[in-house]
Order: C-alpha cells, then structure tokens, then sequence
C-alpha cells in the first residue's frame, strides 16, 4: 500500500528534476523511480482529484520515451494528455505537482505556457497524430532533424480524426513516431471495430506467454544452436504478422513494432532507441495496464480514471458534506423514468456512459442504449438517423465535447428539424479540469441555429421539467446543466411539460430587473433577497430559454423598469445577455440600461468552480456588486 505522503523518502526521484536526469540512471533505478512516481501520482490525487488510472498506466512508458529521445527538442505530443502526470513530474514540476488543478498551480493536462517540454495543449482525444503531423512538416522545412513521438491511447483511437491523420500520415512518409498505448480502455469500455481487432487475440499475457513457450519448446529440441534460436525469432515474427493488428497498420503505410510490454523499461528502452532509427512513420504499439501499480485502480479502472480527493489505504471517495444529487443523476433517473413509458426514447453517448449518468439506463434498456465510442460527430448524425425513422434520441454529452459536432448539428440534426435531444452535461464552468473542458459556448454556437430550442435549467426539479418537455415538443433541443450538485430543490412527483419559450418571474420589483438562465438563476435571487433587506427592490426573472426568448416577459420588463442585468454562466459574445440587446435592438427599445455578467473574451482556467463564478462575477457577491453599482448611477436614474 502506497505510503502517506509527508513519510515517503524518494530515494531516486529527490534527484530527477528534468530528463537529463534520468538518462544517467540504470534500469535499476528507473524502476524505483517509477515506483516512487505512482507514489507521488497516487497521493497528490487522492488530496486534490485528478485523473489518476490513466497516468498510473503510462509510467514506464513516460520514463523510456524521456530516456530515449532528447526532449525537448525532440517533441512528445500527448494525446487527451490525462496520461500526462509521470510527465510533467521529470520535466521540472516535481516540486510544483501538489498545486496540480488547483488554482494558480500547474494544469491537469499538457501545456505550452507551463514548460518547453510541453510541445501542444491538449485535453480533447484524437488529437495527437495530426499534430505530429504538423511537427513533422514544420520540421522538413525548417531542415532539422528532431524527432516527434504522438502517444495516443485510452480509447482516442476510436475518434475519426485520428484515422485522418494516420491515413495523411502514412502517405507522406515522413519521420515520425506514433505510440499506441493500449490498455484495452477509454472512459468507458472501450467500442468499435478497431478496439475489437487490436484486443482479438492478444492481450500483454497472452503474447508473452505464447511467445514463451514457443521458445522453451525449441529450446528443448536436442542439438538447438543458432540456427535454431534464428528460427525462433522467425517464428515470432510469423505469428505477430498472422495474429497481431500490425498489418492494418502496414497497409496503412507505417512499419508496424510490437506489441510491447508497456511496464519492462529495459524492453521498451532498447526497442525505442531501435525506433528512434527507423526510416519513415513507424507505429509502435505497447501494452498497458491502466492504474498500474494502486490495486484499486487496477481492478476498477473506470472508477479510478477522474476522481476527486479520496482515501489511499481504502480507496474510497472522501464523504461528501452533502447528499443533494447531482444534475447528472437527475438527468439519468428522469430519462429512465420516461423511457419505461415510452419505447422510442433511445439514448447516445460517446465513451462516457457513467460520466453523462447513462448507467442505469443502460441497464434497464440495453437494446435502446449506444455508446458509439469517442465519436461526436458520428453520434449526432446517428441520433438523426433514429430520429427520422420515428424514435426520439438522447444523446448525452459534455458541452465541451459537443461542439466537435457542430456541423451533424446544423445539417444533419437542426436543417432535416429532427426531433433530436442533446443533453449537455457540464454545461458552464466545470471547476479544475481547466481551459478545454469549460462549458462555456454552447448557448452561443447553439442560438444561432434555426430550429433548435436551447433551454437551461434553473435547478434540479426544473431539470426534469425540461426532459419531458425536451423529449415531447417533436423538434432538436438543447438543454444543458452544469456540473455537481443540484441547489436541494424539492423533486416534484409528477413530471410536466414546460411552455416553450416562457420564463418564469420569481420576485417582483421595480428598482431595477435580473433577467438569470440555468445555474446562475439560484444566486441572482439570493442576491436580489439580501438587497430587499436594504430596501433595494429587484425584479428576478428565471428566462429558462436561450431560443427562443420569452419577448413579452423582456419587453414589458424593459418598458416598466429601465435597468436591466443579465447574468448567465456562458461566454459573453453572442450569449443569452447578447440575446436579450439583440431583442431590444430589433424592437426599437431604447433608453433602457443593461449590463451583461458572463465570461469574458478570455480561457477559463483551472481553479474550483466557486472559484471561478467569484472571478468572473456571477456568484452571489458578484451580483450584488453589479445591481449596487447601476443602482448607484444616478445619472441614469
């Protein structure tokens, strides 16, 4: 059992500060440095959450592509880059690693303002090859010579913008390396005929236990000598070439190394300075364990792939400090509950069944539930498949993973008007996962679409509202709802549907009117209660929709009270609080005062989710500082 952190002594890892380090050490000691980096990984995560099973598994394999190749000026590129940690911990961040996610501290993914050795942000899958790709022709024509490994595993393969780039990649035949870290695991179980095809016959055991035997036999023939070891090696070529996935790859255009085994540093050290030599792209393609090295995280890989804060020695979840659901449980409860009545509802996700709360549908409707894999775009124009031939589809996906499909979106969803319901989970600020997982554009790039509804949620009971009325008004709909817990709202029994686009007046006033959508709704009427206090008198209006806009609500608000704020957890350009000018704009409404709190023109970067609301303005004390400050104009008045 991993130690405490305060009481461990790394023996090694005190004196590896940057690559160079570690090249002046033996296999030996690689192998307790790894020790004591899955030590370092699994204490720093259980105190401040992160993404912990992926990072454990690409241990060995960070330490050999280090040794090996001269970054930084070779480049390694990281895929999703969740595998990242042992990375950043030999690249000058040791001392930093603590302050992971946290605000201020160093980012949960790879980044190119954090540290040379990070040669591209990423957090989004299938990104790598591409990117390499790019490294690798900015490298011809700049006539040097460095070498640019992508890594690229846990699922990502299954995206369609990693074949594009193996398919550009394979026909250039240029330099480049691509590791396949295969740990037969993405978010969720791995789909899709190529994860089916690379996991067929062989897994890391199997391999090596065929391999052995074949060797002991030969070995055991009277008389062996070299000729018959050669064969051996000729024999194991034979039977990779028959049973392991690297023809694919061949055809494609690579020269195909492997399997690996991931966790042997002395067997990847010598087969990646074999690599570092080869002419042209080469794929290699190691075997993995995800969680490597925290028993819990090996049995429960999908358990232990993003956790927050949690106990080492037994490795649960620390006790949360309350038992309100969350808005993903809502989702999954209240889908499940109209599904039992109607069997059209089918649900979509892509790789992300319990992330999106889709498990227990799952469960109860197997034959109605598709994980397509980490897909987006093939989800949507699937959804819109199904939905023209009479089902109504769900498909479940964080807003920030959505807009990789915003063309199925517009043409295959939105143009045909097909009934079909995105469930946009994380919608907002989503806390310490940083810059590209921020929910923060969705009613921007959604509003703008003809015949989509794009609605949000004021609070957990709301939520399921906006499910039945989602999956009943026959045409697409957005409705997103933000990470964590719901506000402890009261859950009715019956579920209703909803007028589409009319909002709701939760406090009359006349001093001045707060016009809220979604998460922001439950602060902006906190705040206008504390000010009723000091005789301030603040109109609060939860909007509900984004599209289409409850006009007469707004108008006659605008025309009766003549300051207006509206507060919404969405970039500021093109937005709800744009909406709503654009709407007086049109109607000729003038001399009305409004002023609009969001996000700003600017990446969200990690911190808590309290943390970045107070930044930005858009919790309670932000509000209150905005309604004090128009109401103290008096110019306007």
């Amino acid at each position: 059992m991993v130690k405490k952190q305060e009481t461990v002594n790394y023996s090694v890892m005190k004196d590896v500060d940057l690559p160079a380090d570690i090249r002046k050490l033996n296999i030996a000691q690689l192998n307790t440095l790894a020790r004591e980096i899955r030590e370092l990984i699994i204490n720093t995560v259980a105190s401040c959450g992160g993404h912990l099973a992926s990072s454990l598994g690409t241990v060995e394999l960070t330490l050999a592509l280090h040794y090996v190749f001269n970054t930084p000026q070779d480049k390694i590129i990281w895929d999703v880059g969740h595998q990242a940690y042992a990375h950043k911990i030999i690249t000058g961040r040791k001392d930093k690693f603590a302050t992971l996610r946290r605000q201020n501290g160093i980012s949960g993914f790879p980044r190119r303002e954090e540290s040379p050795y990070d040669a591209f942000n990423v957090g989004h899958s299938g990104t790598s090859i591409s990117a390499a790709a790019g490294f690798t022709e900015a490298g011809c024509l700049k006539g040097d010579s460095n070498k640019v490994i992508a890594v690229i595993g846990d699922g990502s393969m299954t995206t369609g913008m990693a074949f594009e780039g193996l398919n550009w990649t394979g026909d250039r035949k240029k330099n480049m390396i691509i590791i396949l870290n295969d740990n037969e695991m993405s978010i969720s179980s791995n789909v899709g005929a190529l994860s089916s095809y690379l996991n067929r016959v062989m897994t890391g055991r199997t391999i090596n236990t065929l391999k052995a035997d074949i060797k002991n036999f030969l070995k055991s023939i009277p008389g062996v000598g070299e000729y018959m070891i050669r064969f051996s090696h000729q024999v194991e070529e034979i039977l990779k070439t028959l049973m392991v996935p690297g023809a694919l790859f061949e055809e494609m255009g690579f020269t195909y190394v492997g399997p690996l085994e991931g966790h042997r540093l002395n067997h990847l050290i010598k087969n990646f300075e074999n690599i570092r030599e080869f002419p042209g792209p080469v794929l290699a393609h190691v075997i993995t364990k995800k969680g490597k090295g925290y028993s819990f995280a090996e049995n429960k890989p999908l358990n232990y792939h993003g956790v927050g804060p949690f106990n080492v020695e037994t490795g649960q979840s620390l006790p949360s400090s309350s038992d309100i659901p969350t808005y993903t449980e809502i989702f999954g409860q209240t889908i499940v509950n109209l599904a039992r009545s109607d069997s059209r509802i089918v649900a979509i996700t892509a790789a992300m069944c319990d992330g999106t709360g889709l498990d227990q549908f799952c469960q109860e409707f197997p034959k109605r539930f598709y994980d397509v894999g980490i897909a987006e775009q093939h989800a949507v124009t699937y959804a819109a498949g199904l939905a023209a031939q009479g089902f109504i589809p769900v498909v479940a996906i964080y807003s920030t993973f959505l807009q990789r499909a915003y063309d199925q979106i517009v043409y295959d969803a939105c143009l045909q008007k097909l009934p079909v319901v995105f469930a946009i989970d994380r919608g907002g600020l989503v806390g310490e996962d940083g810059a590209t997982h921020q929910g923060l554009l969705d009613y921007s790039y959604l509003r703008s679409i003809p015949n989509i509804i794009v609605m949000a949620p004021k609070d957990e009971n709301e939520l399921q509202h906006m499910i039945k009325t989602a999956v009943d008004c026959g045409r697409p709909v957005s409705l997103r709802y933000p990470r964590g817990k719901g506000v402890g709202a009261r859950l009715d029994d019956e579920i209703k549907k909803l007028e589409i686009g009319k909002g709701e007046i939760l406090q009359d006033g006349s001093d001045l009117a707060l016009i809220a959508i979604g998460s922001v709704v439950t602060p902006a009427l906190a705040a206008a209660k504390r000010l009723s206090e000091e005789g301030f008198n603040v109109k609060v209006i939860n909007a509900r929709f984004v599209k289409p806009l409850d006009e007469e609500l707004i108008l006659n608000t605008a025309a009766t009270i003549r300051k207006i704020i509206t507060v919404e957890e969405n970039m500021l350009q093109g937005g709800f609080g744009s909406a709503v000018l654009e709407l007086l704009a049109e109607k000729n409404i003038t001399g009305v005062q409004v002023k609009r709190l969001g996000i700003p023109d600017e990446f969200v970067s990690h911190a808590t989710q309290a943390q970045q609301r107070h930044k930005y303005g858009i919790d309670e004390e932000g509000i209150i500082l905005a309604i004090r400050e128009m109401l103290s104009n008096k110019s306007d008045k």
